[in-house]
């Protein structure tokens, strides 16, 4: 049996009375008997959240009823149990933490290049102007050695904050290519592919979604092994099942 969901999302948003926030949000999911983690701060909210359907669809209709949420953006998988073991909202200094305040995503993002289109490019080589295609890896290197795209790149970083050192590092291997940067939901490659893009490193994308979107929504071509998630589930295959 799958009978449970399981949900990751997050969005760039700014938030104020965060206390609030944290209480209110707090209360809904424990009320919808949920379990798992939300993230706020003044940049944003990212959570993992796992419980009945009738839950989750109960909660994220509060959430969204919210006009800093209505339009966010949820992956979806589903397991046998529930893979935390508390609920807890945490109240942070970044949602994801890069040490780079003037990098703010809801400024305005790179572009984006959806599941689908990234298949394509990389069944073909190139992208639709003909560039060489290269993903770019953003995660840390225990999250990578579990699986990852094809021929990717990976710096071997071991926490998101040494990812802009590496850019400057290694911006000579990403020169005349078409760079998509990638992670586990989207939210670290939001911020290295600005980062990147305002390090004057033309043609950066970040993959929507990241990769349990990809997964969603293709089976995962090009992918090598499974997807690293920060849960008592340890990693996702393909199918967006637990790989143990």
């Amino acid at each position: 049996m799958t009978s449970v969901v399981n949900i990751a999302a997050y969005k760039f948003v700014t938030l104020d009375r965060l206390p609030e926030l944290r209480q209110r949000l707090l209360d809904a999911a424990v009320q919808a008997q949920l379990k798992g983690t939300i993230l706020l701060a003044e940049e944003g909210i990212n959570l993992f959240l796992a419980g009945s359907a009738d839950g989750i669809d109960g909660f994220l209709r509060l959430l969204r009823a919210d006009a800093s949420f209505a339009d966010l953006e949820v992956k979806f998988s589903r397991s046998a149990s529930v893979p935390f073991r508390k609920m807890l909202v945490k109240i942070k200094r970044e949602i994801i933490r890069m040490n780079h305040p003037a990098i703010r995503p809801e400024a305005g993002r790179a572009p984006g290049v959806d599941a689908h289109t990234l298949a394509r490019w990389l069944e073909q080589g190139v992208d639709d102007a003909g560039r060489p295609v290269v993903m770019l890896d953003t995660r840390n290197a225990f999250e990578v050695d579990e699986g990852t795209f094809k021929n990717a790149i990976d710096w071997r970083i071991e926490r998101f904050t040494q990812f802009p050192a590496a850019v400057q590092a290694h911006r000579a291997e990403l020169e005349g290519k078409t760079v998509v940067s990638f992670c586990t939901g989207g939210i670290r490659c939001e911020k290295a592919a600005i980062y990147m893009a305002e390090a004057g490193i033309e043609h950066v994308y970040q993959l929507d979604g990241g990769i349990l979107k990809y997964f969603e929504e293709t089976g995962g071509p090009g992918y090598q092994g499974n997807c690293f998630v920060f849960d008592e589930r340890i990693a996702l295959d393909p199918a967006l099942a637990p790989s143990a």
